[in-house]
């Protein structure tokens, strides 16, 4: 199955700044795995703010909601899940997506 997946970080202002930035460390590695792994598909950071949208893909929710919460800033995130299905577009029959 494949998520779209927003996410704000909201840390809190007195968290300790070494603290923060060995979290960051940690999220990028952990993300770059789940890349690897391919469950962590396409990301994009949105200007101006601290947050992203990605597509996921997992075998359902439960093992998104895994790799979600393997990410070390988790506990500070807003989280917004949209589950996708395929556009009837793209199930076009063989033969009509041929003729075209």
């Amino acid at each position: 199955m494949e998520f779209m997946v927003s996410i704000e970080i909201r840390t809190p202002a007195d968290l300790d700044p070494e603290r923060l930035a060995a979290l960051q460390a940690a999220e990028t590695v952990r993300a770059r795995e789940l890349v690897e792994q391919g469950t962590l598909r396409r990301i994009w950071r949105i200007p101006g703010r601290r947050a992203n949208i990605s597509l996921y893909e997992a075998p359902d929710a439960t093992a998104l909601h895994a790799a979600l919460s393997s990410l070390p800033l988790f506990p500070f995130m807003d989280i917004g899940v949209q589950a996708l299905a395929v556009h009837p577009v793209e199930q076009q029959p063989a033969e009509v997506a041929a003729a075209s």
